[in-house]
């Protein structure tokens, strides 16, 4: 089947054939659209002849303006700063708009302007005036990044406004001898249970391709020291999974030092034992061991010697593994190692209890971490107890002007503060399994959206790296996040920079931002003023205020010129319907109008009006019209 036809496919259809083929039937009609055109071309035969097209996502913002979630918040809500954002209306299939006459009303700072032209028509796929069709359809099919982070920042513009945050009760403070998972020390979208020692990916069912990882709150640095931790059980949803999808599920254990990433083994100081038979640091794969399952037990022991040197060992269900990792007293230069899980629609459990039996017994000489004294232990940093203590980082900039890199610079400048980086491409780093790259973009977008109100109740420090171009979006993050410190950082190069970030973040990612994406992305921008009831602190980093307000007229005014027009469909004409008698009343008389005898004409006559029979019936006998015993019979009909 062509993508033409299946764009021409009403939604019960729509979702009717992918009931057929075993898919998941949920979604926008773009999303069921994308999933039957993938299902159609991962089948038997491929593509038609007549529509050879591949799907190749690209970090645009493609269609930018325009709107999917995940997802991401389709997403949440102020009142639209523009109620009369060019006079638009927006659609749940699309942000289609349409422009009405007047004048629109323009609020400072929103991303409404006077004259702006259509910026969202890619979620129809419907071609505007002068545009080629066959053109818009690759463009549709090339989305990227941007098109579904932007789709789930469309959404704030009808979402409700966020509740002030409730004033929870102290929680109890915790014992910091107590080895714990530690959630400060782990992915948002890592849950850790009551109890501290055991856990599982936050939103398993929705986004079953997200490896969630967590340390504990201790580590060592001395001794002969192990911990035990046991895969409890597959946690597969009822959706049918990717067909580039290599495992449904995944576990992998190990150490890692504090200041490495949360995805254990893709790290330099990172050491997993993965639960395919591998060994895995920096990223490379080994053969080593074998494959564990459900309710298998792994045993992970460190052997540190006088020198500094480290081993690293395994063991499954008892069974002694071997060395996996000898490490050099250069490698870790002192630094503590900390006790590591990272799984994948699973649950795992540690045994953290000082005083219960290991459940195997571990190498002859080795003590389970939680049995010992607490002086021999490492504590990690702990994290912020309130909000006041907190700080968020709301950076704001257009596709490739250099947001990630301010970000990740600026981390590494503080690294006292432990920012957690909530990014599309950090989530993305998160899917090491594989899955169509769609899948992967719109997964992340939306689970992205699910994480920043997990992070506005969970006290630490943030940086949203995302466009947040949207003045709705942004009001509405920054309402989420009331009671931290709020800061929005704007990342707005010249105009000759831009284009060379810009050509540089394609050239080195390989992906592609369709030109009219971009322009769209460019009319619907608008740059931050500071309210005092919503942020801090507002910064530009690159061009000061004025220039970069400068510039962005002249691309929106640059943009509207290239852009086709937009157009207006016609009112339909309001449908004429026949009035139907009242049933309590009588019918309507006859009237005929008697012109002569015999059909012939007589000037001298006057013409005269036959009155209805009933005229001269008594009231009391008009029973035919007016029964009160037969109630209304003679109208029963209506009824």
């Amino acid at each position: 089947m062509k993508l033409t036809d299946i764009k021409k496919l009403k939604v019960a259809e729509l979702r009717s054939r992918l009931k057929e083929l075993g898919l998941d039937s949920r979604g926008l009609k773009a999303e069921l659209v994308d999933r039957l055109w993938s299902a159609t071309e991962a089948g038997p035969g491929g593509t038609d002849d007549g529509e050879q097209m591949t799907l190749q996502p690209d970090s645009s913002p493609t269609q930018q303006v325009l709107t999917p979630s995940s997802s991401p918040p389709t997403e949440a809500g102020v009142p639209a700063p523009c109620e009369a954002d060019h006079g638009r209306e927006l659609r749940d299939t699309g942000t289609q708009t349409e422009a009405e006459p007047g004048p629109p009303a323009v609020h400072p700072g929103s991303e409404c302007a006077p004259g702006a032209v259509t910026v969202c028509q890619a979620e129809t796929g419907e071609p505007g005036p002068g545009e080629d069709r066959g053109a818009l359809l690759v463009e549709d099919l090339d989305r990227g990044r941007s098109f579904y982070e932007f789709k789930e920042e469309i959404r704030y513009k009808r979402a409700k406004s966020p509740q002030p945050p409730l004033e929870r009760e102290e929680a109890e403070e915790q014992d910091e001898d107590k080895v714990r998972l530690d959630q400060h020390g782990g992915h948002l979208h890592f849950e850790v249970g009551p109890d501290g020692s055991c856990g599982q990916p936050r939103f398993w069912s929705r986004f079953p391709l997200l490896w969630s990882g967590c340390r504990l709150t201790h580590g060592v640095q001395r001794g002969r020291v192990g911990f035990e931790a046991r895969l409890e059980r597959r946690l597969l949803n009822t959706q049918p999974e990717d067909h580039d999808v290599r495992e449904p599920y995944g576990l992998r254990v190990g150490w890692s030092v504090a200041q490495s990433s949360l995805l254990l083994g893709e790290d330099e100081l990172s050491f997993a034992y993965d639960g395919r038979g591998k060994k895995v640091s920096c990223g490379k794969e080994q053969e080593f061991g074998e494959p564990f399952s459900e309710g298998d037990i792994i045993g992970c022991y460190a052997s540190f010697s006088s020198d500094g040197a480290v081993e690293l060992s395994f063991q499954r269900n008892g069974r002694f593994l071997g060395v996996a990792f000898t490490l050099d007293a250069s490698v870790l230069l002192g630094c503590a190692l900390f006790p590591h899980i990272l799984c994948k629609s699973c649950s795992v459990r540690l045994l953290l209890d000082p005083t219960a039996p290991p459940w195997y017994p571990g190498p002859p000489g080795f003590t389970l971490l939680a049995a010992l004294p607490a002086d021999q232990r490492v504590r990690c940093t702990s994290a912020p107890s309130c909000r006041a203590q907190c700080e968020v980082v709301l950076l704001v900039g257009l596709p490739g002007s250099g947001k990630t890199f301010w970000a990740r610079t600026h981390m590494k400048q503080h690294p006292e503060k432990w920012y957690k980086l909530l990014g599309t491409e950090e989530l993305l780093a998160c899917m090491i399994s594989g899955g169509q790259k769609d899948s992967r973009l719109r997964q992340a977008s939306q689970c992205l959206t699910d994480l920043i109100k997990v992070a506005a109740e969970t006290p630490a420090n943030y940086i949203l790296d995302q466009c947040n171009i949207l003045f709705s979006a942004r009001r509405h993050k920054l309402q989420l996040f009331a009671g931290f410190r709020r800061r929005v950082v704007v990342v707005f190069p010249s105009a000759d920079e831009w284009k060379r970030r810009l050509s540089q973040h394609q050239m080195t990612d390989g992906e592609h931002i369709p030109e009219t994406a971009l322009l769209k992305l460019q009319v619907s921008c608008s740059l931050p003023e500071q309210p005092a009831d919503l942020l801090e602190e507002l910064q530009y980093v690159e061009l000061p205020q004025h220039q970069a307000q400068t510039v962005l007229l002249q691309y929106k005014d640059e943009a509207r010129r290239l852009l086709p027009p937009v157009h207006k469909q016609d009112k339909k004409k309001p449908r004429l319907y026949k009035k139907r008698p009242h049933p309590h009343c009588p019918p309507a008389p006859h009237r005929t109008e008697w012109s002569g005898f015999n059909g012939r004409n007589d000037t001298n006559m006057q013409p005269w009006i036959q009155q209805p029979r009933y005229w001269t019936v008594p009231h009391q006998e008009q029973s035919f019209y007016y029964n009160r015993d037969v109630d209304y019979s003679g109208y029963e009909g209506y009824w």
